[in-house]
């Protein structure tokens, strides 16, 4: 009865380890949720600036642009220096460049809450490494006092048997 005292001691003591951590995010639900709607335009007009469909868009716009004034017989609404397309190709470029310069605002917003997240899941990854450590020294220290247990009943059982004259080879 004492060696059953003595194991449900040792069970009690054991580490009870618990997952206590804030759930996963999906960052980029997150950084949506926080996007007004020019915002969200501004974000749509930024893809759409940067695919090929807006560049072919663009150069028909232009050569079109260009072809109409060259051949125009009566009336040229841009004569041969184009000032009207330059103007018009600046603006552009300028409301473009303000819209990828937001895009990459929000890109680096988003880099930001990546980094958030990546240095609380290496902070909870430490924490459980220090749990799994402490858990592993703790049976550590089970498994030698079940080593130390087993020695002293080994020893008892030598000393029953030379007691009671039993030959050493049948204990062992």
């Amino acid at each position: 009865m004492a060696i059953a005292r003595e194991i449900d001691d040792i069970a009690r003591s054991l580490v009870r380890h618990q997952h206590e951590h804030p759930p996963v995010r999906d960052l980029n639900r997150e950084a949506d949720r926080h996007l007004g709607p020019a915002q969200r335009v501004a974000e749509d007009l930024g893809r759409m600036v940067g695919s090929w469909t807006f560049l072919a868009i663009q150069a028909a716009l232009m050569a079109a642009w260009l072809a109409l004034n060259v051949a125009a017989q009566f009336h040229h609404w841009d004569p041969y220096p184009f000032l009207l397309l330059n103007l018009a190709l600046t603006f552009e470029c300028s409301i473009w460049a303000s819209l990828l310069l937001m895009a990459l605002n929000r890109a680096s917003l988003r880099d930001r809450l990546k980094a958030q997240q990546d240095y609380e899941q290496q902070v909870k990854d430490e924490e459980e490494m220090k749990a799994l450590m402490s858990h592993l020294e703790a049976q550590d220290e089970v498994m030698l006092q079940v080593l130390y247990r087993l020695d002293r009943t080994d020893r008892e059982l030598r000393r029953l048997a030379r007691r009671l004259g039993i030959a050493e080879e049948r204990v062992s």
